[in-house]
């Protein structure tokens, strides 16, 4: 039976490494002043057991007029099983106390060895929360197989389960084995019949929906803070939850970058920087990578502590200007998509009255970038870019899915088969391609240079009792 779990910091005393233990719980587990116990060494834990004829005594001392049972190990010898540590959890069971690492620099330790052993095979091992149509999973297999590493998709969480299916067909990501999981991500993370069928992976990717987080979805809703959206608010929680089951190696959460200073967003990166993780965060924008859609979005790559990711001068050096002219269809001048859109006329107008800034977005095919294309593109919103007709004033058209994708560099494939509507929906929610393969690529590239063993180090957070 346990009597207490304590995680304590380890000491130092004349030169020498120490646990001193003074607690009552000692009692309560059979360590009474005179009771005699051995040490057993094993790897990474040192174990105390009673014994009759032990070698080592419990001794006493008195505490608020109490006798408090004490056992002081301070020696370098004595404490060897947990050599390198700084921290460990000591616990207290009947006739038995166990002295080993504490549970993140455990979990950092495995994770560790099972990363440098994939990539040892050649392999890496991913999933996607949140996974959409798979476009970044696409982009970040992409970068890290550019990086010389062949991504393995492990599973795949998605709301949609029609878009789950979807992917799963047209995505090169998915192979025989992958598993896809058509649920709400906080249902999933509860269900212990599937997560323990998960296994362990690698690299956790998590395009985290944005739409509490995003300038529109604040304006819709009116929400005070991030969180009070209703439905995806609070799936930091579920997040880390994920995080904790599968213990990936490397975890990438992609987001709006207004979401960067949510409460949300400083509970993922403490609770990881507290699991063992190193943080960093990055705003990457699609202009800095040659792509048409003036896109930003923000990035937070979490590795385990003995990896280390520079973020820095993610941008290529020099990029192609490209014109939209490039990516355009062949759609006959005639077509009947070529419309006045005349009730985005009137609306401008009236909003141009109120002062409130919304006005039609007319791109030519000479221009050189486009405005952001939303989810709801399809349905010719006031701010909505439309593609000015080449010959005829006044009349514009929407820019087809395939253009879409063209515009923000997906690859095609990933949309075919889909509704205009659906394919709209689906990369208008999604990244742009190139900054997320380069960002990938850079991670693959650090893997190189992995510890060869992890260095332990002080948890984050403060072992001391808190007092306000």
């Amino acid at each position: 039976m346990i009597r207490r779990y304590i995680v304590r910091e380890i000491g130092e005393h004349r030169g020498a490494p120490r646990i001193y233990l003074d607690t009552m719980a000692l009692t309560s587990a059979g360590f009474t002043p005179g009771a005699t116990y051995e040490r057993l060494k094993e790897e990474g834990k040192l174990i105390l057991r009673l014994h009759e004829n032990g070698r080592y005594t419990v001794s006493k001392k008195d505490k608020g007029g109490e006798t408090v049972p004490v056992i002081d190990i301070n020696s370098k010898d004595g404490l060897s099983p947990l050599d390198g540590l700084k921290a460990v959890r000591l616990v207290i069971q009947d006739g038995m106390i166990c002295m080993m690492a504490t549970a993140s620099q455990a979990n950092a330790k495995r994770r560790i060895a099972r990363l440098r052993e994939n990539l040892a095979n050649g392999r890496i091992v991913s999933a996607s929360l949140s996974h959409g149509g798979g476009i970044l999973d696409n982009a970040a297999h992409h970068g890290l197989q550019e990086a010389g590493i062949k991504p393995e998709l492990a599973f795949a969480n998605e709301l949609d389960g029609a878009l789950l299916e979807h992917s799963s067909s047209v995505n090169d990501v998915w192979d025989s084995d992958s598993i896809g999981i058509a649920a709400p991500m906080q249902e999933a993370v509860q269900d212990e019949w599937l997560m323990n069928r998960l296994p362990p992976v690698d690299i956790l990717a998590v395009g985290i929906p944005c739409s509490g987080a995003s300038r529109a979805g604040v304006s819709k809703r009116g929400l005070e803070m991030m969180e009070d959206h209703p439905e995806v608010g609070h799936l930091a929680a579920s997040l880390l939850l994920a995080v904790q089951r599968v213990q990936p190696a490397i975890v990438v959460v992609e987001c709006v970058k207004e979401y960067q200073k949510t409460a949300s967003a400083q509970i993922i990166r403490s609770h990881l920087r507290d699991s063992g993780y190193q943080v960093n965060e990055v705003i990457l924008n699609g202009k800095d990578f040659g792509v048409l859609e003036n896109r930003t979005r923000w990035f937070m790559v979490a590795a385990t502590n003995g990896i280390t990711i520079d973020l820095d001068a993610m941008a290529p050096v020099c990029t192609p200007v490209r014109t939209v002219g490039e990516v355009l269809e062949q759609i006959p001048e005639n077509d009947a998509s070529w419309r006045d859109f005349q009730y985005l006329k009137t609306k401008a107008v009236r909003d141009a009255e109120k002062g409130n800034g919304f006005a039609m977005q007319i791109v030519d095919p000479s221009d050189t970038s486009v405005p952001v294309l939303r989810k709801g593109y399809h349905k010719g919103g006031s701010t909505d870019p439309l593609l000015k007709h080449p010959s005829q004033e006044g009349l514009y058209r929407l820019f087809t899915a395939k253009e879409h994708a063209r515009i923000k560099q997906i690859p095609e494939h990933l949309v075919e088969g889909m509704s205009q509507t659906k394919a709209h929906e689906l990369l208008g929610q999604s990244v742009l391609y190139a900054p997320v393969k380069a960002l990938f690529k850079r991670i693959g590239q650090s893997l190189e240079s992995c510890a060869e063993t992890h260095t332990s180090t002080v948890p984050a957070y403060r072992l001391a009792q808190a007092t306000g």
